[in-house]
């Protein structure tokens, strides 16, 4: 039986860790980039969701008191809009590498053309900046829950299971990004991916409960992807969770592999003509 299945299984290994190791070179190559001015645009990035919070979560939350959770338990409202924020924040971390970052190296540095010159093929180009948007959303996460357990607005032990959720919201993000990024033509289509992601931070249960709103409008918030990383969040930080939650994991997954696939064919339709 060894001797039957080593010979199939073996090169398989081989090719998956040649795989890794090219991917990681990709992401290598953004971390030496951090040496120039490039960490100030990591840094702003990650300010947004923090003004959030404290002006709409602190100071309007001042103005609109406890908020009713589902179980008929009261929260305070910057208890309720702060794991949004930290859905919030993982997303624009992945999407700004996966976006605007993602398309200039491709369309205009050109900079996957020469790569492709190296045995890194397209499917590994995009496993390795999808890592790399990892290591900005992670970073953006983790001190977004930091600043949550230090305004006591959740505990140490469930901003915990919370970071893991927020590295899915990332790496589905990203995902999502590359797949769209390989669709646009030029920069003025940013204004639509700028668009959209504002209304779903708006209209993702993100500053009010999706039930204030129409059955019809609840229905089309509850299936964007930010609404689904907001509820997963939230009922980490606040509780319960449920059977909801196994439903958030898995669309996310799907995100994630969708996107992967459809951004790593596209890749090489454009890239290797």
């Amino acid at each position: 039986m060894v001797t039957f299945l080593m010979p199939r299984f073996v090169p398989r290994l081989v090719s998956f860790e040649g795989m890794g190791r090219r991917s990681a070179s990709v992401t290598e190559r953004n971390i030496a980039c951090l040496r120039s001015m490039y960490w100030v645009v990591m840094v702003s990035g990650f300010v947004e969701p923090v003004l959030y919070l404290f002006s709409i979560g602190v100071g309007v939350g001042a103005l609109i008191g406890d908020l009713p959770l589902p179980g008929g338990r009261l929260v305070g409202y910057a208890e309720f809009v702060a794991p949004a924020m930290l859905a919030s924040a993982a997303m624009t971390g992945a999407l700004s590498e996966t976006t605007f970052n993602f398309f200039g190296k491709m369309k205009f540095m050109r900079l996957y053309e020469g790569i492709l010159a190296t045995p890194v093929r397209p499917i590994e180009i995009a496993l390795g900046e999808l890592a790399w948007a990892m290591v900005r959303g992670v970073l953006y996460s983790a001190a977004f829950l930091g600043i949550m357990v230090a305004m006591d607005l959740t505990s140490a032990a469930r901003a915990l299971a919370m970071f893991p959720a927020t590295v899915l919201i990332g790496f589905a993000f990203g995902a999502l990004g590359m797949t769209v990024s390989t669709v646009i033509r030029s920069w003025q289509d940013f204004d639509l991916i700028v668009a959209g992601q504002f209304a779903l931070l708006l209209f993702s249960g993100t500053f009010v409960p999706p039930t204030a709103y129409p059955a019809v409008v609840r229905w089309l918030i509850e299936v964007t992807p930010l609404y689904r990383s907001v509820d997963l969040v939230r009922a980490l930080s606040l509780g319960p969770v449920g059977w909801t939650q196994a439903l958030d994991v898995l669309y996310l997954l799907a995100v994630l592999v969708i996107g992967l696939t459809v951004a790593g064919r596209r890749m090489e339709k454009m890239l290797c003509k």
